[in-house]
């Protein structure tokens, strides 16, 4: 059935589907205590996949491959999941998707949901693009200097990867009293946060964060600002789990699901897409011989 997270195959159709049915059938699903879920587009027309996966230090792979990304998509990993795995659960990594995490919470009472860095560095960067978008029109209209001309990444990259000629033209733009320049500052002041160790101080410095950006009226910073702290408990989940998980390792995989729907332009089908990334992101067991799952039937 499209849309459901399987468990079970079809009749073995190809090589590939062969070696992907062989290998989830022996699959170890036990002591996995951390998943990571998300969403990405595959076709056009907002036709999305939702993903999950394991991510255990020293054990990450992918578990299930949802067609859309409707609450009840999500719903059918759980009741394939089980509730006593899902009771041992621990943790789990997302973005910022309220229906989402209302199906963790009540189909996984006991795991602590996490918002991490990813995704509050996402957003951030997000807004401050816009900022620099949309001040460099108004300096175009007045008929000033065009500062903010090819200047974005400057702005979206962390300062340490950057150049030396672009680490010096930074530093230019970062003397002028800009609206980009305000929020570029507020975005590396959030990166203190992430430094804290206990979830106490974490938090008052993350209360004070979101009070200055909210009074920056540098929109649409300020709606950063509610977003964080409408998530604040979420966020905090991060230092009580350590730090151990990243959403990070879950945006990794979804490059490679990027790479391995490009290899496989033209398969139309949810069915040859999901073979396809269970083969490429499941971390299978691989048989000591093709014959071992190929004697199973012929090749079509």
């Amino acid at each position: 059935m499209a849309g459901a997270f399987r468990t079970t195959w079809d009749p073995v159709v190809g090589a590939v589907e062969m070696a992907v049915a062989w290998g989830r059938q022996p699959q170890d699903l036990t002591g996995i205590t951390a998943l990571g879920l998300d969403e990405r587009q595959w076709r056009r027309g907002h036709q999305y996949l939702t993903l999950v996966y394991q991510l255990d230090p020293g054990a990450k792979r992918r578990l299930g491959l949802g067609d859309h990304r409707q609450v009840k998509t999500l719903l059918r990993f759980f009741r394939w999941w089980g509730l006593e795995r899902s009771a041992a659960r621990r943790f789990s990594c997302r973005d910022m998707g309220q229906p989402s995490l209302r199906v963790i919470a009540k189909k996984a009472g006991p795991a602590i949901p996490i918002l991490d860095r990813f995704h509050s560095r996402s957003h951030l960067s997000t807004a401050i693009d816009e900022v620099r978008a949309r001040e460099a029109r108004v300096l175009k209209a007045e008929g000033r200097a065009p500062l903010l001309t090819h200047t974005r990444w400057l702005w979206l990259k962390r300062p340490e990867p950057l150049t030396a000629p672009q680490a010096g033209r930074l530093a230019e733009l970062l003397r002028d009293n800009l609206k980009a320049v305000r929020a570029y500052l507020l975005k590396e002041d959030f990166q203190f946060f992430w430094q804290y160790v206990s979830p106490h101080w974490a938090g008052g410095f993350l209360d004070r964060w979101c009070t200055r950006t909210l009074r920056s009226r540098l929109e649409p910073m300020p709606k950063v600002a509610r977003l964080l702290r409408a998530h604040r408990p979420l966020l905090l989940h991060w230092f009580r789990a350590q730090g151990a998980l990243s959403s990070g390792a879950v945006e990794g995989f979804n490059n490679q699901a990027r790479l391995t729907t490009r290899r496989a332009y033209g398969f139309r089908t949810f069915r040859a897409i999901e073979v396809a990334l269970y083969h490429t992101l499941g971390a299978l067991p691989e048989p000591e011989t093709t014959h071992r799952f190929c004697s199973a039937g012929p090749i079509i």
